[in-house]
């Protein structure tokens, strides 16, 4: 088996990991269950591009369980698992391309081993290996029935394509679901993001300023939970919509470079770039911290900040490098601008992955069903896999719900009675 892993001794620790997620991802099991009798995927070759944790190799063991030949590198350098990497290849028997820390030449290395697989479904978490199918490997594209991408930042990506005309076959954006960005953007980043954060610098959140950059389902999700620690929260926005929620929320928003003067503690969600650029780096106050918690490094203008600054010290503590500038304020950026609740914390809680992988190996499932109907665009969710998905989680959470009446199903279809 080709592979590429940190280091094969670590596999016994990673399947714990493994398993240990398992026990909060019953709706993922109900689908495996189901796969392993069924086998809706039977002999297709699928690479996923994927950050390599516990939870997503429940997803990896889902396909496979489901007849799927499945490969998996890494979507982030920095968010591998190595044991959980190991384990895949040792006790699951499935290749993974990723090393935690790995540089950008290795990185693209191993998306480029998962396209040599020669995929006909690919699972994507910020759209690097359909950008690739896009630009550098575009003879492989042609075979790709469709893809699954799990990021509002690649969502992004491949609208722009698509609006463009350059998007080469179907995309279903799970990220747009209602089961993923309701609760895996909002509650998943939410505590997650704080446990990176925490972790990396020990940082108290009561009575800080926290300054939240971006009011989407992430910077929601982050400003809960960063004002339920005690945080003095500030948002900022682009949006006239999103600042009018934020602000009816109970949150201060106010442009950047107004916050920076004031913020002790920054985190970027927007899925933009240059959110945090050289003017708000010198307005900040000595110490203030620095973090990303959307797709790409590339939300923190790091270029910037490095030659502003009169030297770098690097690792005054795992993932804190010090940023010296020229007045000699500090500026602590955390995980090289990377994903800190992935770099510096183990990512999302296996129960809200549970969600949002399920939708994934379902939409597998369906496109293959669909795959001579599918039109080459950006797709949503249906609506029937959004509704299994939070059917399945509230039966495992022991929850019921209300069922329309004969008398409410018609009164909704014909809406014939009023004042």
């Amino acid at each position: 088996m080709k592979k590429d892993v940190a280091n094969l001794s670590l596999a016994a620790g990673g399947k714990k990991r493994i398993l240990w997620a398992d026990n909060d991802m019953p709706v993922l099991a109900a689908i495996r269950k189901r796969f392993s009798k069924s086998k809706p995927l039977k002999g297709m070759n699928v690479s996923a591009c994927l950050h390599i944790t516990a939870e997503t190799a429940n997803l990896a063991r889902t396909l496979k369980a489901g007849g799927a030949n499945a490969v998996l590198c890494a979507s982030n350098p920095l968010s591998t698992q190595d044991d959980v990497a190991a384990s895949l290849v040792k006790d699951f028997g499935i290749p993974v391309f990723a090393v935690c820390g790995e540089n950008r030449s290795t990185y693209y290395k191993h998306i480029y081993a998962a396209i040599d697989h020669k995929p006909v479904i690919t699972f994507d978490d910020g759209a690097d290996l359909v950008n690739e199918l896009h630009t550098t490997r575009k003879k492989e594209a042609g075979r790709i029935i469709a893809s699954m991408e799990e990021t509002t930042t690649g969502v992004i990506r491949l609208r722009a394509m698509a609006n463009a005309g350059k998007l080469k076959f179907p995309v279903i954006a799970v990220n747009d679901a209602a089961s993923k960005h309701l609760f895996d953007n909002r509650y998943g980043t939410g505590q997650s993001t704080v446990d990176g954060i925490i972790r990396a610098t020990d940082f108290l959140m009561a009575g800080n300023k926290v300054v939240v950059a971006g009011y989407g389902w992430c910077g929601r999700g982050f400003a809960m939970r960063a004002r339920g620690m005690g945080a003095i929260v500030i948002v900022t926005e682009v949006d006239a919509i999103k600042a009018i929620e934020a602000a009816m929320d109970g949150f201060d928003v106010m442009p950047m470079g107004q916050a920076a003067r004031v913020g002790d503690l920054f985190v970027t969600l927007t899925g933009n770039k240059n959110v945090i650029r050289a003017e708000h780096f010198r307005a900040m106050k000595d110490r203030a911290v620095v973090a990303n918690s959307g797709h790409f490094n590339v939300e923190i203008d790091i270029p910037a900040l490095k030659k502003i600054s009169k030297k770098v010290n690097r690792g005054v503590r795992n993932y804190v490098d010090e940023y010296v500038l020229s007045n000699g304020k500090r500026i602590c950026l955390l995980a090289e601008g990377r994903l800190i609740n992935l770099a510096a914390a183990e990512g999302h809680p296996a129960s809200v992955m549970d969600m949002s992988f399920a939708t994934q190996a379902l939409e597998a499932e369906y496109v293959l069903k669909r795959r001579s109907k599918l039109a080459v665009a950006v797709h949503d969710v249906p609506m029937e896999i959004e509704q299994r998905v939070c059917k399945l989680k509230l039966k495992s959470m022991g929850i019921d719900i209300d069922k329309l009446t004969p008398e409410q199903i018609e009164y909704l279809a014909t809406s014939g009675e009023g004042t």
